[in-house]
């Protein structure tokens, strides 16, 4: 089996405005050395063995191709797929990158959304995904923590607070092992929705036509940089300590 990793990174990033009017969101300078996050998306995959990379890019993309080049800097072969407006979505991306043959003799697509950083295992969610079988394998944490503060009520009373808990269910970490195969599906989503995202419609579809869909639980630290508010939140030196691995 083998696996080529994916990684979305063409979005405008709207929620990190207004430093993404002049920064891909993928390039944001991340920790003390001020590596884009990018990089260390990048990095992972070469530590696991992940040699083949593709970057689905857009908006800003010569900044990302500027930096990262053929990949040969960082031990790894880069290709970049420009998005095409005829396929819409994270979905219609991947679908663009399936019809130009960027996925021919590959197996599985490890697709890794753009503004995640984490330190997951990526080698046991492939071996994951190839023991239990299935289409799918979706990596999901318990550790998300709410921003908020959050309100116990009865009857109309407030009776406890929880300052800022961590949700007591599966998220989506943005991280997930698909079946080449499976792709086609997206013709037909888009043709039916007009655009197709992967968590909102291709997986949905999968398990409406009873495939299976793997759930990887993972306690690995992840951390969505895709708002300025959590950008702002990210200290240096906890990613220097988590990702010193990488470098």
């Amino acid at each position: 089996m083998r696996a080529k990793g994916l990684v979305l990174c063409g979005g405008k990033g709207k929620r990190l405005r207004p430093l993404t009017f002049y920064f891909q969101k993928t390039m944001i300078p991340v920790g003390s050395r001020q590596k884009p996050l990018l990089e260390y998306i990048v990095r992972l995959m070469r530590y696991h063995g992940i040699h083949e990379i593709a970057l689905l890019v857009d908006y800003k993309a010569e900044q990302v191709e500027n930096y990262f080049g053929d990949g040969s800097r960082f031990g790894v072969r880069i290709q970049y797929v420009r998005d095409n407006p005829a396929f819409p979505g994270n979905a219609g991306a991947l679908y663009n990158a399936y019809l130009l043959g960027v996925l021919d003799g590959f197996d599985e697509g490890l697709i890794y959304y753009g503004d995640i950083l984490s330190n997951i295992n990526l080698s046991n969610l492939l071996s994951f995904h190839r023991e239990r079988g299935g289409e799918a394998t979706i990596a999901l944490s318990k550790n998300y923590r709410v921003s908020v503060g959050v309100a116990e009520v009865q009857n109309r009373k407030v009776v406890g607070i929880r300052e800022k808990p961590v949700l007591d269910r599966y998220v989506v970490m943005g991280i997930l092992v698909l079946n080449v195969e499976n792709i086609p599906l997206v013709k037909k989503i888009i043709r039916e929705k007009g655009s197709a995202d992967i968590m909102g419609d291709l997986i949905p579809a999968l398990l409406q036509k009873g495939a299976r869909v793997n759930a990887y639980l993972s306690s690995a630290f992840w951390y969505d940089v895709g708002s300025l508010e959590k950008y702002e939140k990210l200290h240096d030196d906890e990613v220097d300590r988590i990702f010193s691995f990488l470098f």
